[in-house]
C-alpha cells in the first residue's frame, strides 16, 4: 500500500520544496508498499526546543570567585592594619624612649649641678669648673650653670694670680678716694682709661660708684665697659690669666655687645684652655686646637708661660713621633714639617730628613746619553769580468 507524507503542506516545513525530498519505500509486513517523503535538512532555529534551566549546582560555581574575592581583600586589610598598628608602636616606643632619655639627662645634669656646687664650696674650683662644663654640655640653658661657672672661673683667676687681686690696694686709699668730689674722680677715670691702667679705672670707678650712685650712670657704665674689656685683653695677651680675662670680657657683655675684636680674644682664650686640657693626652686634638689659634694669636701665654706657637710646636713634634713608631713616615714628615717651619730646630733636622727618605726614597737617575760618533767605512764597488757568456755581476767586498 502506498503512503503519501502530507508534511510538505503543513506550516512546519512551508518553506520546503518538492525537489528536497526523497521518496523511500518501505515495506511493511504485510508487503505493502509504502511510499513517504522524508526532510533533507533539519528545521529552522526557530523550531529549537529551548535551553533548560540551570540547576543549582551551577548557580553556586559562579558565587564561588565572589567569595574568594571576599577572602582575599580580608586578608589584605588585616595586612594593612597590622602594618599601621605597628608603626603606630614604633612611634609611640620611640617618643617613651626619648622620653626617658631626656629625663635621665636632666636627673644626671641636675645632679651634677649640686656636686659642683658643693666643690666649689669646699674650695675644688678645678673639679667644680669640670662639673659646670658637663652640665652645660648636657643642657646649655641649665638654669644657673652659667652664673656659678662664671663664679668658678673667677675664684681660679684669683687662686692663680701670683699677687692679691685689688683689696689690698684698694682699701687704703678708698676713704681718701670716697672724700673727693664726684667731678673730680669722674675726671681721673677719664684720665686712666686714655692711659690705659685700666686696674685704677676700675677702682676709682667703684669709689665714684659708692659716693654717689646716681652721678652720670650711663657714662659711668660705659667708661665701665672699656675698663673692664681693656683689663680682661690686657689678663689674656700680657698677663697669661686666661681664665681671668675670660671673666672680665663675660662680665662687659653684660653692659653691651662685645665687639668682633674682644669676642675672638676671649674665643681663642677659650679653645688654649680647651686644646691644653688634652695636653699629654691626644695630641692629635692639641694640634687641632692650636693649628687654629696658631695663626691668630701665636704670642697668647698662659699661666705657665707656654705661648700658643710653643704649645703648637711641641705638639706636633709629639704627634710627629707617633707617627714615627708606627712607621707612618709620610704623616710623620707632614708634621715635622709643620713644627720647622715654626722656628728651625737643629735636634728635629735629622730626624726629619730621615723620615723624608723614608717617605720619599731617591730614585736613581741615569746620566744624560749622549751618542759618541760610528765610523763607517765605505767599502769600493770593483767589478769582475767574468766569461763572455754571463751577464757582468757587480759585487761589494766585505770590509
Amino acid at each position: 500500500m502506498n503512503y503519501t507524507d502530507k508534511t510538505n503542506s503543513s506550516s512546519d516545513f512551508s518553506d520546503s520544496s518538492d525537489e528536497n525530498t526523497v521518496p523511500i519505500r518501505i515495506t511493511s509486513e504485510s508487503d505493502e508498499d509504502a511510499t513517504m517523503q522524508i526532510p533533507t535538512r533539519l528545521p529552522p532555529d526557530d523550531q529549537v526546543p529551548a535551553t533548560p534551566p540551570p540547576e543549582a549546582g551551577d548557580e553556586g560555581s559562579k558565587k564561588r570567585p565572589k567569595r574568594g574575592l571576599i577572602i582575599l581583600l580580608g586578608f589584605v586589610l588585616i595586612i594593612v592594619l597590622t602594618v599601621i598598628g605597628g608603626l603606630i608602636g614604633y612611634q609611640a616606643a620611640f617618643n617613651s624612649r626619648k622620653a626617658q632619655a631626656e629625663e635621665q639627662n636632666a636627673i644626671e645634669a641636675t645632679k651634677q649641678f649640686e656636686l659642683g656646687v658643693a666643690d666649689m664650696e669646699a674650695g675644688r674650683y678645678e673639679v667644680a669648673k669640670q662639673r659646670f662644663e658637663y652640665v652645660l654640655q648636657i643642657d646649655s640653658s641649665f638654669p644657673g650653670a652659667m652664673e656659678k661657672l662664671t663664679q668658678v672661673m673667677m675664684l681660679i683667676a684669683q687662686d692663680k694670680t701670683p699677687t692679691p687681686p685689688l683689696p689690698t690696694a684698694t682699701l687704703a686709699p678708698t676713704p681718701t678716694q670716697d672724700l673727693r668730689p664726684v667731678e673730680e674722680l669722674f675726671n681721673a677715670i677719664q684720665n686712666y682709661l686714655r692711659a690705659g691702667d685700666w686696674v685704677n679705672a676700675i677702682n676709682t670707678i667703684e669709689a665714684l660708684r659708692t659716693a654717689d650712685l646716681a652721678f652720670r650712670p650711663v657714662d659711668v657704665d660705659g667708661m665701665y665697659y672699656i675698663a673692664l674689656r681693656g683689663r680682661g685683653i690686657n689678663k689674656i695677651l700680657v698677663d697669661g690669666n686666661l681664665e681671668g680675662g675670660i671673666y672680665d670680657l663675660t662680665l662687659t657683655a653684660k653692659f653691651g655687645p662685645l665687639d668682633k675684636e674682644a669676642e675672638g680674644y676671649r674665643a681663642w682664650a677659650r679653645a688654649y684652655i680647651q686644646g691644653a686640657s688634652f695636653w699629654k693626652v691626644d695630641w692629635e686634638k692639641v694640634v687641632t686646637y692650636f693649628s687654629q689659634i696658631y695663626p691668630a694669636v701665636p704670642n697668647m701665654v698662659d699661666a705657665d708661660g707656654w705661648t700658643a706657637a710653643e704649645r703648637y710646636k711641641y705638639a706636633l713634634i709629639q704627634y710627629g713621633d707617633q707617627f714615627l713608631a708606627a712607621e707612618n713616615y709620610c704623616s710623620a714628615r707632614d708634621q715635622y714639617r709643620i713644627a720647622l717651619s715654626i722656628s728651625d730646630d737643629p735636634q728635629l733636622g735629622p730626624t726629619a730628613t730621615f723620615v723624608q727618605l723614608q717617605c720619599e726614597p731617591p730614585t736613581a737617575t741615569l746620566a744624560p746619553f749622549t751618542p759618541t760618533p760610528s765610523y763607517f767605512t765605505e767599502t769600493p764597488t770593483t767589478e769582475v769580468t767574468v766569461a763572455p757568456t754571463e751577464p757582468p755581476v757587480e759585487t761589494t767586498a766585505s770590509p
